[in-house]
């Protein structure tokens, strides 16, 4: 089994675009994650058939026994992340705002407040025709996007152990869900595109991917957009030893595409074309490995 992610320093670089391409048109029997947990959309683009779904439980939150509490407002002066608000006579926890730190729990005088499990999420299980999708929604506000990201990896891997490719469409950044999505994998897709923003978090995302010994490859969305700062990026791959697999040029199609819920590899059009030759090569290295 080889896993591969397609990851982006920044949003908006058209990395779930490049999936959900990839997804459709390279041949080994795989398993689809999408990453991007606070805002999974590689579906969109799949036209999945939801089989099921499962909750998922992030970090132990407080909870305030009513029957139980005095008002003396111990654990709101306590609290440093403002999670916890008087109601009434009585004080409740804002859930959204609770850190999980059970500070609150060691300073009740009247073991009023507990920790409990909390759903903060759902887990999803869905059938595409490129093959078996894993994603998750997190509740709006809830933490452990990084945790949830795991799950989905293990849930993945409990059920389709013996696929030959785990294609994941990671989130955007270098944060706690990309750390997660990256852990362990073989192949590293880094997508940019030829902005200075784009240009700077590439940069921090090649350290992050180097500190994982994962290899990488690159390739320049809307490449012709800015030939300086394209001629730039490739000059930062060949600087730290990473294969351009191709370069996508700035192409309406994409557009039509995403609004028809289809990859844009179903249409024709310069970017289709690009994106054929960029499976190609990925496909070559695989074989290779």
């Amino acid at each position: 089994m080889i896993q591969v992610a397609v990851v982006s320093g920044k949003g908006g670089t058209g990395k779930t675009v490049l999936t959900a391409s990839l997804a459709s048109l390279l041949p080994e029997d795989k398993v689809l994650i999408d990453a991007d947990v606070d805002a999974a959309n590689l579906s969109l683009l799949l036209n999945p058939t939801d089989r099921e779904s499962q909750e998922f439980r992030g970090m132990d939150g407080a909870v305030i026994a009513d029957d139980l509490c005095t008002g003396c407002g111990i654990c709101a002066e306590a609290c440093v992340f403002d999670a916890i608000q008087k109601v009434g006579d009585i004080y409740e926890v804002v859930p959204y705002r609770c850190e999980g730190c059970g500070t609150c729990t060691i300073v009740c005088p009247e073991d009023a407040v507990s920790m409990k499990s909390r759903i903060t999420g759902m887990i999803h299980y869905a059938d595409t025709y490129a093959g078996p999708l894993f994603y998750g929604s997190l509740t709006p506000g809830a933490g452990n996007s990084g945790l949830l990201v795991h799950k989905l990896r293990q849930e993945a891997g409990l059920r389709h152990p013996d696929v030959s490719l785990v294609l994941i469409d990671g989130p955007p950044g270098i944060g706690c869900p990309l750390i997660s999505a990256i852990t362990g994998i073989q192949v590293a897709i880094l997508v940019t595109e030829p902005s200075k923003s784009a240009h700077s978090d590439l940069l921090r995302l090649i350290t992050l991917c180097r500190s994982f010994r994962v290899r990488m490859f690159l390739v320049i969305n809307r490449s012709d957009v800015n030939q300086d700062i394209t001629n730039d990026i490739i000059q930062v791959a060949a600087e730290n030893s990473i294969q351009v697999l191709g370069t996508i040029p700035y192409d309406r199609t994409v557009l039509n595409a995403t609004r028809q819920g289809i990859p844009v590899t179903r249409l024709t059009g310069p970017a289709s074309e690009a994106i054929h030759q960029i499976a190609l090569n990925l496909s070559k290295e695989i074989d290779a490995s």
